[in-house]
């Protein structure tokens, strides 16, 4: 099965190529596009912005949809942080895609997908990046567009939990995501 994984503000770096390996490792094909051609800076928020608003958001996007040409429609589509806002311009385009999940940040689920769906957010509690009503309004949307939604949320995790470069990093809260996640590209395949 064909994945396309979607990385944060902070660039192309190992967290996100080292999810493509696991995944990878499993027997699937994955996409990792460098939505910002081969910048990154470390885990500091306002250099993530910096660096996303220099490339700027149409550019970003069109990026990502031009890597979403080299996969099948059926595609899962993994996002991290900043990449969850690119699964959100995206997805309304993509309703066939196998599962989405959504690391970091919620979107909204949109209409037209098949029936029972998987699709997943995991979130850290009180990540500036998730407030409790997005994350309500992800579940709201998915149950409305009849996926199947399945909600990670994560006590002690800080937002880029599952990158074990940064302070934030949750050793806990990472490996329940990515049982979870191993779950959903299980789900996906049948």
């Amino acid at each position: 099965m064909d994945v396309v994984i979607f990385h944060s503000m902070y660039g192309l770096r190992p967290v996100e190529l080292a999810a493509a390996s696991r995944i990878r490792a499993l027997g699937h094909r994955v996409v990792v596009p460098d939505l910002f051609d081969g910048e990154t800076v470390p885990g500091d928020v306002e250099a993530g912005s910096r660096l996303m608003s220099s490339v700027g958001w149409p550019t970003i996007v069109g990026r990502a949809a031009d890597a979403l040409t080299q996969v099948s429609d059926e595609a899962v589509l993994i996002g991290f942080s900043m990449g969850v806002g690119v699964i959100g311009q995206l997805w309304p385009h993509r309703t066939a895609a196998a599962a989405v999940a959504c690391l970091h940040a919620p979107t909204l689920v949109p209409q037209g997908l098949r029936r029972g769906m998987p699709v997943q957010l995991h979130v850290g509690i009180g990540d500036r990046f998730a407030p409790a009503e997005q994350v309500m309004e992800f579940l709201r949307s998915a149950e409305e567009a009849g996926a199947t939604p399945l909600i990670g949320e994560y006590p002690r995790a800080g937002h880029m939990f599952m990158d074990d470069s940064l302070e934030d990093y949750d050793a806990a809260a990472a490996a329940a995501t990515w049982q979870a996640l191993v779950g959903m590209l299980d789900t996906a395949e049948q």
